[in-house]
């Protein structure tokens, strides 16, 4: 893909940095060119800015698109949509084997077009980790690493064996394995380079570095001044094919920190209070960045943490602009010592530089935290913008629970202990939220070590675990000697990747799980993460709380939500004496030394020298050979998906839907957990069926992340989520509908199926913030797979709006207050909407309702096929047959 279009402004300049020449599009020509005011842009504009310059060609990039940019300085506003090509594309492997499935089934279509499957080839670079398969089924000893792993392949051969055959089938993509670290923290410590280069026409181009990403947190990469953000699997592979990303120049909201954290507060606690005042500001689908004298204090690792709940807080990004800190951290992490000088000079020549002279720029909108302001915090039980400050997370939990007997305690079998509402089983330092963060996990290692000097220990129902997103921590962590006081609290390491927060947590043992049953109890997991969706943690917490890891430490010692850290006595001491949280958290001091003496540079250059090699048992995977890919007759894991069958070089248009049935009517904050679940599949329920109907074991069902490559099971698994409630089967929960207009109660994926054979199109009708959580997919997919033909909701997360939209979906949204329930919807309406052949972006229109009884009324709502280019995809119906359309005539 060329890096450079035709440049009408005369922008492209040349700098030079240590003896080597770059050509780079240059921000201040462009003002100079009669564009005033450019220099005050906020900085993740100027990056869009710079695309734009870079690319301009008169068709997919005009003049008036960069224009349009200069011109947001007056309204801090646009409708203007521009075509933005990120640098490259980062995925995990719970998206990316879907989508490296859906490349060579495009592969396996243009062969059947008669064209070259080669054209199916990414023309930008793209990275997969795979670090979203490891499970906590072994915890609290030595070998748990180990099993762990050993059980991660066996599980997981097919998959891998498929992630090889694209490693050597497909340019420009590389496969960091298993065992290495989190995808976000990799990208942070090693994949990420603040400055891009490229080499086109015999010279060096150097470009802001930029991505998308298929996980939601792709924005973590933020704090590194790098603009990044999540987008479905379906986006990126049309990034990954040359496919501009089609948006809206969007507001940004600038928050300025002032002040410093007080004693006591860790990065967590900030980041959960920057989430609850952006989420009550209301910035979904908008910039946020970060400004104001408190950067001059804050570590790159804070703002990565900041960063990486950017869709927590609903933004887009959360954007930090390069400055001294962001060199350091290059340094500091290995990085090359000439590429940090062009760092440096690239970005205070295009004006991306930021220092304490610099003045602010122009925001949409801004708000203000005194960074002295923030208080020890966690957040829960259900959602991650839910803050509450340590002092009343005892009596929020009650409540919370108002029916839970506290004081009730409850024998487990062959145990001598007993459980109650409240308990902690769950007790994970996890995700790449807090790992990517020496402080708070030197502060947890330091508070093991007071803990374990005290005489404290664990509780025996708590399962605890440390899955750092790097190898990095447990070089540091083992250097500090903190690894042993950590290990004999239970927290031993158990793999390097992403486990509790996506739902890979493993079983509670069964007679933990028996006795929670039996009395069903309301009980809790504590974790570092950045996630805590229902059902997402685990099926046996309905509690799940957010917290910094040296707390996590600290619930697991006291083993109880109910109890106040704050007040009451976490246990009691080798002494006899009680033992209080202030008694053995650590001071800044302490961390600071602590970091100070065990990390360096090299420790970041030895783990990533080769990090593409991997553990034995990955290189030993058999790879097959072939442009093409040999799909496995009986595979579970990968199987190839029904998306262009039949698919001609005419795209279809988009067909009026006529007398569509509900599947389902949802309240609000569905989140993508909700819709495709990632956790553990209930045997009792169609995914577990279709497994055990193929002699798959219980044990070896994985989980709905692991089994993304095969849609049989994802489609099964769609609308699955063990705490969804669908308001067509008042009183229950899980995936159920009932079947109109016979009424019969049924799960979703049978009901789907029962309107499949009658030839009933579907819609499903929804409240606020449709679509919460991550950038997955298969919420869309599975949605399309049900056949699911348009979604008519209150409001939509960004991410899944325009996954659906990539999936030919059609996303409605109600107009002035009209919500389900002022039109007392029940599930027994039919749904006409005519005239789609003609729809253009948010064009209202209309929607029939007929009544059970026969009367009909007709609203309007707002069709969010938001662009041009959206309309293009829906009429080829999706953006992967609008790509392979556009590929085969190339």
């Amino acid at each position: 893909m060329s890096l450079c279009g035709q440049d009408t402004l005369n922008t492209r300049k040349s700098l030079t940095v240590e003896g080597k020449a770059y050509d780079y599009f240059s921000i201040p020509a462009a003002e100079a060119a009669g564009m005033p005011g450019l220099s005050r842009l906020p900085f993740s504009l100027k990056v869009l800015l710079e695309n734009l310059l870079r690319y301009e060609d008169g068709k997919t990039v005009t003049v008036a698109d960069i224009k349009a940019i200069a011109a947001w300085l007056k309204d801090r506003t646009s409708e203007q949509e521009i075509a933005y090509r990120p640098a490259r594309v980062l995925m995990q492997d719970f998206t990316g084997v879907p989508a490296v499935v859906d490349l060579a089934a495009m592969r396996d279509a243009m062969a059947a077009l008669g064209k070259d499957p080669q054209k199916i080839n990414p023309l930008s670079p793209v990275d997969l980790v795979i670090d979203h398969s490891v499970m906590v089924d072994v915890y609290g000893n030595p070998t748990a690493l180990a099993r762990n792993m050993e059980l991660e392949f066996a599980r997981n051969g097919e998959r891998y064996a498929f992630l090889r055959w694209g490693q050597t089938a497909f340019d420009n993509f590389r496969v960091v394995p298993p065992g290495t670290g989190i995808c976000h923290q990799v990208n942070v410590e090693y994949l990420a380079q603040t400055v891009w280069v490229g080499e086109e026409g015999g010279k060096t181009i150097a470009y802001p570095d930029t991505l998308v990403g298929t996980d939601s947190h792709t924005t973590m990469v933020n704090g590194l001044s790098v603009l990044g953000w999540g987008v479905g699997g379906i986006e990126a592979e049309a990034a990954m094919l040359g496919q501009p990303v089609s948006m809206l120049i969007p507001e940004v909201v600038g928050l300025r920190l002032t002040g410093r954290m007080q004693e006591g507060t860790t990065a967590t606690d900030l980041v959960l209070t920057v989430t609850e005042m952006l989420r009550k500001k209301g910035v979904v689908g908008k910039f946020v960045e970060f400004f104001g004298p408190g950067l001059d204090n804050m570590p790159l690792t804070d703002r990565a943490t900041i960063a990486n709940m950017a869709p927590e807080y609903g933004a887009t990004c959360g954007f930090f602009p390069v400055d001294a800190e962001t060199l350091r951290f290059l340094a500091f992490t290995g990085r090359d010592a000439h590429r940090i000088k062009l760092v440096e000079a690239y970005a205070k020549a295009q004006g991306l530089w930021r220092d304490s002279a610099t003045p602010d720029p122009v925001f949409t909108d801004t708000l203000e935290l005194d960074m002295g302001t923030v208080q020890p915090s966690l957040a829960g039980p259900k959602r991650p913008q839910d803050r509450i400050t340590l002092a009343a997370a005892a009596s929020a939990f009650r409540t919370a629970y108002p029916t839970a007997d506290m004081a009730a305690r409850f024998a487990v079998q062959d145990r001598d202990h007993t459980i109650g509402h409240g308990d902690v089983m769950i007790a994970a330092i996890t995700s790449c939220t807090n790992t990517s963060n020496p402080s708070v996990l030197m502060a947890a290692g330091l508070l093991a070590k007071k803990a374990v000097e005290k005489g404290l220990t664990s509780k025996p129902w708590v399962k605890t675990s440390l899955a750092p997103g790097s190898q990095v921590v447990t070089d540091y962590l083992a250097a500090a000697g903190l690894m042993e006081p950590l290990e004999k609290l239970g927290f031993d390491l158990v793999g390097y990747g992403c486990t509790t927060c996506i739902g890979n947590s493993g079983p509670l043992a069964d007679e933990l799980i028996a006795a929670i049953d039996a009395n069903d109890l309301t009980v809790c997991a504590v974790l570092s993460g950045n996630r805590n969706f229902e059902g997402r943690v685990s099926p046996n917490t309905k509690a799940n709380y957010l917290a910094s890891p040296p707390l996590v430490v600290a619930y697991a010692i006291a083993g109880s939500m109910a109890v106040d850290l704050t007040t009451q006595p976490l246990g009691t001491g080798a002494d006899g004496k009680p033992v209080f949280l202030a008694d053995i958290w650590p001071s800044p001091a302490e961390i600071q030394s602590a970091i100070v003496a065990n990390l360096s540079p090299e420790m970041y250059r030895n783990r990533y020298a080769d990090v593409f090699v991997g553990p034995q048992e990955w290189q030993a995977v058999k790879v097959a050979e072939g442009e093409t890919y040999a799909w496995q007759d009986g595979s579970t894991y990968v199987k190839n998906p029904p998306y262009f069958e039949g698919l001609t070089m005419d795209p279809p248009g988009i067909d009026d839907i006529i007398d569509a049935r509900p599947l389902a009517i949802l309240g609000d904050s569905v989140t993508t957990d909700h819709i495709s679940p990632a956790g553990n599949i209930k045997a009792s329920g169609p995914a577990g069926t279709y497994l055990s109907e193929r002699q798959i074991a219980i044990s070896d069902f994985n989980s709905y992340g692991a089994r993304r490559g095969n849609h049989e099971v994802m489609m099964r698994g769609t609308f699955a989520n063990i705490r969804i409630k669908n308001e067509m089967a008042p009183g229950t929960e899980g995936g159920v509908t009932r079947l109109m207009p016979d009424g019969k109660q049924m799960s979703i994926y049978d009901a789907a199926m029962a309107y499949e054979e009658r030839g009933i199109p579907l819609v499903v009708v929804a409240g606020k913030e449709y679509g919460t959580g991550s950038s997955r997919d298969w919420a869309a997919k599975g949605t399309k797979l049900l056949g699911v033909r348009a979604v008519i909701v209150e409001s939509f997360e960004r991410i899944h709006r325009s996954n659906l939209v990539g999936m030919g979906i059609l996303p409605l949204q109600f107009k002035d207050g009209m919500t389900r329930k002022s039109l007392g919807l029940d599930g027994s309406e039919t749904f006409t909407i005519k005239g789609l052949a003609e729809v253009q972006p948010r064009q209202d229109i209309a929607v029939e309702i007929t009544r059970a009884d026969g009367g009909k009324e007709t609203i309007s709502v707002t069709c969010r096929i938001d662009t041009a280019d959206e309309i293009a995809y829906m009429n080829h119906g999706g953006i992967l047959p609008y790509v392979l359309r556009n590929l085969a005539v190339a």
